[in-house]
């Protein structure tokens, strides 16, 4: 027998040892030939983590994230699926350079000090030395994943996938060198995709600025007033648009306007594009710094001069020439604005400004406002890889849970634009293209030339790197060994199966990944979709390093055990719905988790302690007709559990290549699943099953043997079930159960997960727990002290035999002598009726003072019922409820309720008391 358990549970002591072990057995290590995709008997079950930064130290995103990974591939482990979580880290090509960057800015250096090369090098350094920490971490919060599988972005053996991919798409026509305006950093000094400028509402200012007609006639000057947020850029405006329908500038059309800030003239041009009713109806065009302005002057063949360096200062590129004066040249774009409006202003530009809000777009990584800029840049065509996509979630090849992110997928994919997938870094995947000075077109290879193919000169490497999600888009196949498609771990584990993340990186990543498996493995790479909510503080912020209101969830597992943390994230996250948490109070945020891990641990304490050290009958050598009301009741309730837990998390996959209708929303909702099994353990085992065996433990012989079997087979399947939400203290009091029905040597880690046994609900057992929760209520109501017995009666009217051959158990659980009868004992006695039309009847003269209760009783009937009549009549009073506030008039109605009810209480006790 194993040694006696503590009298509470150590998280510190267990913890670290116990996944030690589960990592040395190799329960997390997945067997490709056992994928029945290649041969083997088991059904493959993957899911690929999405990959955190390589310099990432674990947040509560990542505790929420990946404790819902883990709770789904616990749960395939134990039904016995081929289970892989691919566990793995992005280079992350902004952050990690920023990072860096910053600590050669302390030394008073920058990158280019060093020089590409050297400061490649000096960030392969930072990575080799802080680069797993994260993967370190996610040990400590129970994450099972497979680590011989550890995957890297930047690795050798995915770069060789980056590279297939690059020149593959390159040869089929969908990746292209294009000269447009993208959205630029001028902070990180990179060019950023749509979908990494992320938008911001701000209150901005809105200029009116006149633009002199240049034919005025003497005397008689004529104008367009524009309206603009960004006086500054009107260095780089060619002409001014307005709506060809637009009868207020049909005259206008065709003649020229001055630039206020130059005086040099510009063309007055028609446009379907301009909106006649933003501002003034007429639009500056700026094509070099604006994206609809850029397609303006693409359609109208205009000039386009970019006024903005790539640092954000006011300069002029080779379009530009005297553009810029000396009175804005070298300002930032901030200070060249505020400049910018005070040349207007004294010039008589000026006509007004107005408060403006507009949605400005920031850097997803520094927050820095993002600049439009003219600038050559690679770019995929998105609309092809789009198309079977969107044909995915429309034929339910895929499922999106919660639903409502449908639409959003949906909406992306239709309105998709090609993906700017340059950007200007050292730190990533250089781009794969090389140039020669000799010829005109460039070489793109998959390996790297020595020299150029065509004329054998010497080549240059294209200076900008890809984008990191360039490369995150082929995890689910990359990290499996494509481009190797003989590749056994590729062919036993694509397509996997569920994807988990937030909700923030659908674009950036979920709907990328799509489109990529369907283009490079003509499958989908998931076939469900499950996007959970955020983890929020108590005003509902996102938890953020930059407002300081996050949680570390070492601190919780140092402070709570993993278990808590995991009991509390899964407990309460509902399908798709942000979690709420106090940073500033650990203890009402977790406490709810340490406490269920408390209740659990003592349940163990009280089995092991009982059971003894003898050997357990395995329940099902146990003959039925052994079986007590108690245990059937708990046999059929655990089999309820497991029905409801297996529901709540849903199938695993689609039955055949699209999910039925019936299917396309089931599963996965892990609060539900957390509730059904807390439910169980608690109020049902714990609560009531373990109260029923504590004096048949006690005793000796057939029945304490069948006690100690069941209670054993319940325990056991409760912990299975338990398992997947709090691993570490299941299976701590799963390594002290002794052998019985189903507890095989290991771990229950890699046990099975419980099946339901055939029991059925057991109604008659309701009965005895209806009579003991009316009975102890009766106690409560009358202060009876707790080690007082007293006399009751069931008064049965039909079928009494359960209360007969239970009476010893209603009494032992409320300490009070029952006896069963057909007649209503009289005197005085407090009365209540039961379920089947019997009644419990407990006799307290000689426990309270009879007529002194009565007294009261009666005083407090009479005081409520003055009361209740003042409220009604209030409440019929138009007068009140017409004028009263709303939320006053709804709580006097709850008041008149709970009164109401209350009043029926005191007259049924005051009726079966006093008379």
């Amino acid at each position: 027998m194993p040694a006696p358990l503590p009298p509470t549970y150590d998280p510190a002591s267990t913890e670290r040892d116990l996944y030690a072990r589960w990592e040395k057995a190799g329960i997390f290590t997945a067997d490709a030939d056992r994928s029945n995709r290649i041969g083997g008997d088991r059904q493959p079950f993957t899911i690929v983590i999405p990959p955190p930064n390589v310099t990432a130290v674990l947040h509560m995103g990542h505790g929420l994230d990946d404790t819902v990974q883990d709770v789904i591939v616990r749960w395939r482990r134990m039904a016995g699926d081929e289970t892989l979580w691919v566990p793995g880290t992005d280079h992350a090509g902004i952050a990690t350079q920023n990072v860096v960057e910053r600590s050669l800015a302390a030394e008073g250096k920058t990158r280019f000090d060093l020089g590409r090369d050297a400061f490649v090098r000096r960030t392969e350094a930072f990575v080799e030395k802080t680069g797993g920490t994260i993967l370190q971490q996610l040990r400590a919060i129970g994450a099972s994943c497979d680590w011989s599988r550890t995957a890297y972005t930047l690795s050798p053996e995915l770069s060789v996938a980056v590279r297939e991919v690059f020149v593959t798409l390159y040869e089929r026509g969908l990746i292209y060198r294009g000269h447009r305006v993208i959205h630029w950093c001028p902070r990180c000094l990179t060019s950023l995709s749509d979908e990494e400028a992320e938008h911001a509402d701000e209150e901005g200012t809105l200029h009116y600025v006149r633009y002199a007609l240049a034919d005025s006639s003497p005397g008689k000057a004529e104008y367009v007033t524009v309206a603009t947020t960004r006086p500054e850029t009107i260095l780089g405006d060619v002409a001014v648009a307005v709506h060809p329908e637009d009868e207020r500038y049909a005259a206008m059309i065709g003649r020229s306007v001055l630039n206020p800030l130059l005086g040099t003239p510009m063309p007055v041009i028609a446009d379907p594009m301009v909106d006649p009713e933003f501002g003034t109806g007429a639009l500056k065009i700026t094509p070099a710094h604006d994206h609809n302005d850029f397609e303006i002057g693409l359609r109208q063949g205009l000039p386009m001069p970019s006024v903005i360096l790539p640092d954000g200062t006011m300069g002029e590129d080779q379009n530009a020439e005297g553009r810029v004066p000396e009175a804005l040249r070298g300002l930032d774009r901030v200070a060249a604005r505020k400049r910018s409006v005070e040349l207007l202003r004294d010039s008589g530009a000026l006509v007004k400004t107005q408060k403006h809000t507009h949605a400005i777009r920031h850097c997803y990584r520094c927050d820095t406002v993002v600049e439009p800029r003219l600038s050559d840049q690679w770019f995929v065509r998105m609309r092809p890889l789009a198309e079977p996509a969107l044909a995915a979630v429309h034929q339910r090849r895929i499922r999106i849970l919660p639903e409502r992110w449908e639409a959003v997928y949906v909406n992306w994919l239709e309105g998709i634009r090609d993906w700017n997938i340059s950007r200007q870094l050292w730190w990533g995947h250089r781009i794969p293209v090389w140039y020669c000075a000799d010829c005109p077109d460039p070489i793109v290879s998959r390996t790297t030339p020595d020299k150029c193919p065509t004329c054998g000169g010497p080549v240059t490497q294209d200076e900008d790197v890809l984008d990191t999600w360039f490369s995150s888009w082929l995890w689910p196949f990359s990290t499996l060994g494509w481009p190797d498609r003989d590749s056994k771990d590729l062919r036993a584990f694509y397509p996997t199966d569920v994807l988990v993340s937030a909700p923030d990186i659908l674009f950036f990543w979920i709907a990328r990944m799509v489109m990529a498996g369907y283009e490079f493995m003509g499958d989908s790479p998931f076939h469900t979709i499950y996007l959970h909510g955020l983890a929020r503080d108590t005003q509902h912020r996102k938890m953020s390093k930059t407002l300081g209101n996050g949680i570390d969830p070492l601190d919780v597992v140092d402070r709570f055990g993993a278990d808590a943390l995991r009991y509390t994230v899964v407990s309460g996250l509902g399908m798709g719905a942000d979690i709420i948490m106090d940073p500033s109070d650990l203890e009402k945020t977790f406490g709810v988790g340490r406490n269920f891990a408390t209740k659990l641990w003592n349940i163990g304490r009280f089995l092991l302690t009982n059971i003894g050290d003898e050997s357990v009958a395995r329940l099902s050598s146990i003959d039925a007709s052994r079986l007590a009301l108690a245990d059937r009741w708990i046999l059929g309730r655990l089999d309820l559990a497991i029905a409801e837990c297996d529901a709540a998390l849903g199938p695993p996959r689609p039955p055949g290549d699209v999910w039925p209708e019936s299917e396309l929303r089931a599963g996965l909702r892990l609060s539900e699943y957390a509730e059904v099994a807390r439910r169980f353990v608690w109020n049902e085992l714990a609560d009531w099953y373990v109260e029923t065996t504590k004096a048949r433990l006690a005793g000796q012989g057939e029945d304490r043997d069948t006690a100690r079997a069941v209670l054993v087979h319940v325990f056991d399947a409760a912990l299975r079930l338990l398992h997947p939400i709090v691993p570490f203290i299941t299976e701590a009091l799963w390594q002290q159960l002794p052998a019985g029905d189903a507890r095989e040597a290991g771990f229950l880690a890699a046990s099975a997960w419980p099946k339901a046994g055939g029991h059925p609900l057991v109604d008659e057992f309701e009965r005895v727990r209806e009579a003991v929760v009316a009975l102890r209520q009766i106690r409560a109501d009358y202060n009876i002290a707790p080690a007082r017995t007293i006399a009751a009666t069931i008064v049965a009217r039909g079928d009494g035999r359960v209360y007969e051959s239970e009476a010893g158990l209603i009494g032992r659980l409320t300490r009070a002598e029952i006896s069963v009868t057909s007649a209503t004992p009289e005197g005085a006695a407090a009365h209540v009726v039961l379920g089947g039309g019997a009644e419990l009847v407990a006799p307290l003269a000689g426990i309270v003072d009879v007529e002194k209760e009565c007294r009261k009783l009666r005083g407090e009937l009479e005081q409520l019922d003055k009361q209740l009549t003042q409220l009604v009549a209030r409440l019929a009073s138009e007068s009140f409820t017409a004028r009263a506030p709303a939320h006053v008039v709804e709580g006097e109605r709850a008041k008149e309720k709970e009164w109401v009810a209350r009043r029926e209480m005191l007259a049924r006790k005051v009726e079966t008391l006093c008379g």
